[in-house]
């Protein structure tokens, strides 16, 4: 295949640097979301049970050990575990919303590919076809044919390479983008978990010791009691 001549070659060989930009792009977030997967659920269980038994560190130092962004914003609500549900609550979505940019990092790149590529081969076939008709206007009968058709078949190469480095990038942002917002949407769920095993941890304990103290309550003789019994006492002592 003959390449374009100088103005298309240009544009070509831009155009295989914007397809270059975009391999790289998709690689680096492929591995990035392979990375980014974690089990939440059993992050979340052992959470649960370490919270329930008051070991915070315990806690936290799974949390630390687990990869994910997930597992940062429940480390970030265990750091502090001692505030109320509000104050959680908004630890929770600032933890979240530092993970964003990393989550979202080079997508618009791969997106500027996708819009850039195709524009790129129309300027291409445009400069190529401006060319050929004035080669064609220089040369006369069938001289102008055979240019004609070469150079339509050149300055469409552009515009060919063009779709070809736009198609793939554009479907494979979509997919990244899909993948980010089920991450962000599982980031928000474990901040909101994260939160409800601390504070539900505390309405437990505010329960049982209620409880413990109710039950101290009931074991102490009432006054009324008391009474009566000291009644009973000295009537017996009574001839």
């Amino acid at each position: 295949m003959n390449l374009p001549t100088e103005t298309g070659g240009i544009v070509l060989a831009l155009q295989v640097v914007l397809g270059f930009v975009g391999l790289l792009v998709m690689v680096e977030r492929m591995i990035f979301f392979q990375h980014a997967r974690s089990r939440v659920a059993d992050l979340l269980l052992g959470i649960t049970n370490h919270v329930r038994k008051k070991a915070y560190a315990e806690a936290l130092h799974e949390a630390s050990r687990a990869r994910g962004p997930e597992a940062r914003v429940v480390h970030s609500v265990l750091m502090r575990h001692h505030l109320d549900r509000t104050n959680l609550r908004e630890i929770a979505q600032e933890a979240g919303q530092l993970e964003v940019p990393r989550i979202e990092r080079n997508l618009r790149v791969l997106l500027g590919v996708a819009m850039l590529a195709p524009m790129l081969g129309m300027f291409g076939t445009v400069l190529g076809l401006i060319e050929v008709f004035m080669k064609v206007g220089e040369s006369e009968g069938t001289v102008a044919q055979t240019a004609l058709a070469s150079g339509l078949y050149q300055s469409l190469t552009s515009t060919a390479m063009g779709l070809a480095i736009a198609i793939p990038s554009y479907l494979i942002y979509l997919y990244l983008y899909g993948k980010a917002k089920r991450i962000l949407h599982r980031l928000e769920r474990a901040g909101i978990e994260a939160v409800n095993i601390v504070c539900d941890s505390r309405e437990h304990d505010r329960i049982v010791s209620f409880r413990e103290g109710r039950e101290e309550v009931e074991k102490q003789p009432t006054p009324k009691a008391s009474a009566v019994k000291s009644v009973k006492k000295a009537d017996s002592k009574e001839p």
